[in-house]
């Protein structure tokens, strides 16, 4: 799985006009599933994403964890992450996994983090075409991928 994690100070999804999930102050995960992802990368996942320090202390170093911080979390599937530009000028997306396989590993996720964090995870709608605004904060934009665990 691979996340692209963004600090923000507010975001929001929307399909056809219509808000699905929106954030204040926190974070905003674009998600990317393949075939042979797991639920250990999903643990991995929501350990990191839960512990990791992006948010600013007292003393304005970034020392925080979105716990501790009170922020909350709205998570984004996107197949797009796995892309790969190497032969010619469009994309493949042959490395993202289908639909029937990404999309229960999504909601196994949203469930997770979810728990993790002892409250909801706003989404997205999967699948559909949405409409993703953020106010970025910092900007702080890191890249997780549980293939390559750092």
């Amino acid at each position: 799985m691979r996340v692209v994690l963004q600090r923000v100070r507010k975001a929001s999804v929307s399909v056809d006009g219509a808000v699905t999930g929106e954030i204040g102050p926190g974070l905003l995960l674009l998600v990317g599933i393949e075939p042979e992802d797991s639920p250990a990368d999903i643990d991995w996942l929501c350990r990191k994403i839960s512990q990791l320090r992006v948010f600013n202390d007292d003393a304005g170093v970034m020392n925080r964890s979105v716990m501790d911080a009170g922020g909350s979390v709205l998570a984004v599937s996107q197949f797009t992450l796995f892309a790969s530009t190497r032969k010619g000028n469009r994309p493949s997306y042959s490395r993202a996994a289908r639909p029937e396989i990404s999309r229960p590993l999504f909601d196994h996720f949203v469930a997770a983090l979810s728990a993790t964090l002892g409250r909801p995870v706003p989404t997205g709608v999967f699948g559909a075409d949405m409409q993703v605004a953020l106010v970025n904060d910092g900007p702080v934009t890191l890249i997780l991928d549980s293939r390559s665990p750092e």
